[in-house]
């Protein structure tokens, strides 16, 4: 049965793709000896932005910084919440020069940015769902920046154990339709064999009306999507999963980010929401 949703309005911070590039390979997804068009990711990011901006949001960009062809996944570079910044430390050393470059814009906004002690990679494995933040491990973010992440916003923080590699960031195999309403809990969209059977069992008993993705839908990155409440940015490839949100009364606006998938990233990895 369709429901009606209603959006909110967001503020998110992304980084134009002008360097971006596949010059290196720290997923399954990446292969150096495979062209990128790099035309052709400018304008489709630039779809991307158009379509926040249509549907109301607020959009800030950062500059891009030459020779971080990565930048572009903004997602990464922090976890903000109450206008509390949570910085990131990359486990990739290739990456880890973007975290001063967004910092140094954060500050350059009025924030304060916290440095983290552990290996975290921002909103790729933090996802704030309401009453707690969901938190992937397995592969990138560990189980010490968790417990760092609650300390820093008093919090609680649920770990949950990615196992798939093509699935290595949280934020490629799980994201956060709605914010609470009267109390109740956020709810998600999944692809549950991208978790332990325990985390697995974890989601299930905390988000029972799930919306579960397929294989197919999240390896076209479906699920590295960003949602308003009410209109679903999703990859135009994820044509199932779109349909399942179109029944629970979600408005599905289809975006092609495929030349970003040559990176492993999506929708939700080029977009920081501020809140």
């Amino acid at each position: 049965m369709s429901e009606s949703r209603v959006p909110s309005r967001r503020r998110y911070l992304v980084c134009e793709p002008r360097h971006f590039a596949v010059s290196y390979a720290i997923n399954p997804w990446m292969h150096p000896d495979r062209p990128v068009d790099v035309d052709l990711a400018r304008g489709q990011w630039a779809e991307l932005i158009r379509a926040y901006r249509a549907h109301g949001h607020d959009v800030d960009t950062v500059e891009p910084v030459a020779d971080l062809p990565d930048m572009v996944f903004a997602a990464n570079s922090a976890l903000v919440l109450e206008g509390r910044v949570f910085g990131s430390l990359f486990h990739a050393p290739e990456r880890r020069p973007e975290s001063l470059a967004y910092e140094t814009w954060f500050k350059e906004a009025g924030y304060t940015v916290h440095r983290p002690e552990s290996v975290c990679e921002g909103e790729g494995d933090l996802v704030p769902a309401g009453r707690w933040v969901l938190a992937g491990t397995g592969f990138r973010t560990t189980r010490e920046a968790h417990r760092e992440v609650q300390e820093f916003f008093g919090v609680p923080v649920i770990s949950l154990q990615l196992v798939d590699p093509w699935f290595y960031h949280l934020d490629t195999a799980l994201f956060v339709l709605d914010e609470p309403d009267g109390g109740n809990h956020a709810n998600i969209a999944y692809y549950p064999e991208a978790f332990s059977p325990g985390s697995r069992e974890v989601l299930a008993r905390l988000y029972p009306d799930a919306v579960l993705a397929t294989r197919e839908d999240a390896l076209a990155f479906g699920l590295n999507s960003v949602s308003d409440g009410r209109h679903v940015f999703i990859s135009s490839g994820a044509e199932e999963l779109a349909a399942r949100l179109a029944a629970r009364g979600y408005l599905p606006v289809p975006v092609d980010l495929s030349e970003f998938h040559k990176a492993g990233g999506g929708i939700k990895c080029c977009t920081q929401e501020i809140r």
